[in-house]
């Protein structure tokens, strides 16, 4: 994903990235997010049962689990895309359960998608500026009229997705169409994008699908300097293990639905239950059975 010239500031590979700064929140810190009992059913299919989550502020945490553990149905319940049966979600202390997406957007939080969603015919310019609508101010009567406000808001938009264009490394593509950039381009201008909302924070699903193991490793590092500079809280859905590990100050596991392990990476590592989530109990009893 890194080309000549690029001043998207990755660590190169190999190198250890800035690190963690969050590990714990502190007493009497409020949480960028939180989900409190919450389930979801379809019909008789019980898909999230009784899931709390918290995601502290400044921290970069992922939720992993087998397929079919729930990940992605939680993650809509998290962006408004559906309703909880019953819980109840949070958002810098604000309740925002069953709110509609573009509101919980317009409230700081912001995603990305597993498979990519941009506006093909748009540049990658246009495609940031169409994040910015909730923050513009001028209304209709400015936009049909071309009021001297609406001309500096419009202004100040192409300036901001400049810098945001820059910040991701991609500057270069400003002008062009979003179907012609390359797949790293694609992923780091929906990046882009969603920081357009400036939002508190920044949900990623599944963000190095389809990368290279370098790709991805240039990537794991630029998360940290989008927590760090952006000053954001980080949720990513991720099946590459070696990214989760590489990158998480915390890590949830997910299996049908429920909560089966929290913890540090070395938490997760050693935990039989994830083990046998992911591999099933004869290889639990197996590695027991070597050690």
């Amino acid at each position: 994903m890194t080309a000549p010239g690029d001043k998207s500031g990755a660590v190169p590979l190999g190198k250890a990235p800035a690190g963690p700064r969050h590990t714990s929140t502190p007493a009497g810190a409020e949480d960028a997010l939180r989900a409190d009992n919450v389930v979801i059913r379809f019909g008789g299919l019980v898909a999230v049962n009784d899931v709390s989550f918290v995601i502290p502020k400044l921290s970069v945490v992922s939720l992993i689990g087998p397929n079919g553990a729930g990940k992605t149905t939680f993650f809509n319940i998290l962006t408004g895309l559906y309703r909880p049966t019953s819980g109840r979600v949070t958002l810098d202390g604000r309740d925002v359960t069953g709110r509609p997406p573009h509101r919980i957007a317009e409230m700081g939080l912001a995603r990305t998608f597993q498979n990519i969603r941009l506006f093909n015919l748009m540049t990658a310019e246009e495609n940031v500026m169409v994040a910015m609508h909730s923050h513009l101010q001028a209304g209709i009567v400015g936009t049909i009229f071309g009021s001297p406000r609406k001309r500096r808001e419009e202004r100040e938009a192409r300036e901001f997705a400049a810098e945001l264009l820059d910040f991701v490394g991609i500057a270069k593509t400003r002008y062009e169409y979003a179907r012609n950039l390359s797949y790293g381009d694609q992923r780091r201008l929906e990046v882009a994008r969603a920081l357009a909302l400036r939002p508190s924070v920044l949900l990623l699903d599944e963000p190095t699908a389809g990368m290279n193991p370098q790709e991805s490793g240039v990537f794991t590092d630029f998360v940290y300097r989008i927590r760090d500079q952006r000053d954001l809280s980080v949720l990513l859905i991720e099946h590459d293990m070696t990214v989760v590990m590489r990158v998480s100050e915390r890590i949830t596991v997910l299996d049908r639905g429920e909560v089966i392990a929290e913890g540090s990476p070395d938490d997760i590592r050693t935990n039989e239950r994830v083990v046998e989530a992911y591999l099933g109990k004869a290889a639990t009893d197996q590695a027991r059975g070597g050690a």
